[in-house]
């Protein structure tokens, strides 16, 4: 595949950059899956959106992480909103290209090698429950 690096490609390629970024990181990515499983305009409640089963943190560090780098970095990106008091976080303006990852995801959860996929196939069952 050849990307292109002129005109609207760069933007394309900034975009894909933002939102690998985004998802880099357990606590953002169960955050956003929490974000989307919100009807449109619902808050998350945190840290509780941000914690994953398939990690132990302690809520304390989890709620620190939280305010001074996953919530800074999706808000700066345009992904979510979030507010200190009460401590939620909702759909930002980008939202939709980060959201549109997880549902590709679960989309094609059983095409994907079982390492990559054990806690995407539970949340998908969940969310069908």
């Amino acid at each position: 595949m050849t990307v292109s690096r002129s005109g609207d490609g760069t933007r394309t390629v900034d975009r894909w950059d933002e939102v690998f970024r985004a998802v880099s990181a357990e606590p953002r990515r169960q955050l956003i899956v929490s974000v989307m499983d919100c009807p449109e305009g619902e808050p998350a409640s945190l840290p509780e959106a941000a914690v994953s089963q398939e990690l132990s943190i302690d809520p304390r560090r989890l709620r620190n992480e939280l305010q001074h780098v996953h919530l800074p970095l999706l808000s700066d990106l345009g992904f979510v909103e979030w507010e200190s008091d009460p401590f939620v976080a909702f759909r930002g303006p980008r939202f939709e290209e980060v959201g549109a990852i997880f549902e590709a995801l679960y989309d094609s959860s059983t095409d994907l090698p079982d390492p990559l996929v054990v806690g995407c196939r539970r949340l998908e069952r969940e969310r069908n429950a």
